[in-house]
C-alpha cells in the first residue's frame, strides 16, 4: 500500500500542486497522467525515496530494500556504459539469493519473454530504443518486487512491444503486485488501467479511469 499524507513536491519553495493526500491499496493498478512538467515523474521519485518531498510524507507497506522496483526513463541512462544487454537485464537479481542454475534459467526465460534472445552480448550503445526499453522491463521483471513504479514504460516501444508491455503489466497485477505507471497514451490507459491519478497545478484528482478520462477523438496528453 502507498499512503501519501499532505504531500507536496517540486523545486524548493515551489510546490507543483497543492498538497496530496492519497492511499493506493496493495495490488492496485494506477496510471499517473498530466501535462508535461506537471510533476508525474517527480512524484514517482518521491514515492521511491529517490527525491525528498517539500512537505508531508509517504508511507509504504513494503520494505525499501527489495520491496520496490523503479523503471526510469531511458534519457537518464548512460548508453556508453560498457555492459551488454544480458548484464543489464541480470542486474534485476541484485540483492537476491538464488543459485547460479536458477539465475541462468530465469534470465533465459526473461529474455525470451521480452523477445530479446539473440541480443544478449550486444552493448547498450548498439541497442535501438525499443530494445533498450524491453531490456529495462526484463530487468524489472527479474526483481519480483511487490511494488512497481514505472516512468513511461511504453516509451520507444513499437506496437508489438506495447502489446508485450500490457500483457506483462496485467500479469503483474494479477499476481497481486502494486503497479503505478506514468503514461501519456490516454487511449491505452482507458483500455488497460482501472484507476488514474490526474496531476494538475490546481490539485490532483484520483478515481476511476472511465470517469477521469472520457472518450475523445484525441487520446494523447502533451
Amino acid at each position: 500500500m502507498i499512503r501519501c499524507q499532505s504531500l507536496t513536491w517540486g523545486a524548493p519553495g515551489q510546490p507543483l500542486t497543492p498538497s496530496l493526500t492519497l492511499q493506493l491499496d496493495s495490488g492496485s493498478l494506477t496510471a499517473v497522467i498530466g501535462v508535461n512538467g506537471s510533476g508525474k515523474s517527480s512524484l514517482l521519485k518521491v514515492i521511491a525515496g529517490l527525491q525528498k518531498p517539500l512537505s508531508g510524507r509517504v508511507d509504504l507497506s513494503v520494505p525499501r530494500q527489495g520491496g520496490l522496483s523503479f523503471l526510469p526513463q531511458q534519457q537518464h541512462l548512460d548508453r556508453q556504459f560498457p555492459i551488454s544487454l544480458q548484464e543489464l537485464v541480470a542486474a534485476g537479481f541484485w540483492g537476491r539469493r538464488l543459485s547460479s542454475r536458477l539465475r541462468a534459467q530465469r534470465l533465459v526465460a526473461a529474455l525470451e519473454d521480452w523477445q530479446l534472445s539473440g541480443l544478449e552480448r550486444r552493448p547498450l550503445m548498439a541497442l535501438s530504443g525499443g530494445e533498450l526499453q524491453r531490456a529495462l522491463l526484463a530487468r524489472l521483471s527479474l526483481a519480483d518486487s511487490p511494488l512497481l513504479l514505472l516512468d513511461e514504460p511504453h516509451a520507444a516501444l513499437d506496437e508489438h512491444g506495447q502489446a508485450l508491455l500490457w500483457r506483462h503489466l496485467h500479469t503483474w497485477h494479477a499476481q497481486g503486485r502494486t503497479v503505478v505507471a506514468v503514461c501519456h497514451d490516454l487511449a491505452a490507459v482507458r483500455e488497460h488501467i482501472p484507476q488514474t491519478l490526474l496531476i494538475k497545478s490546481t490539485g490532483c484528482l484520483y478515481g476511476g479511469t472511465a470517469e477521469l478520462i472520457p472518450p475523445t477523438p484525441h487520446s494523447q496528453v502533451a
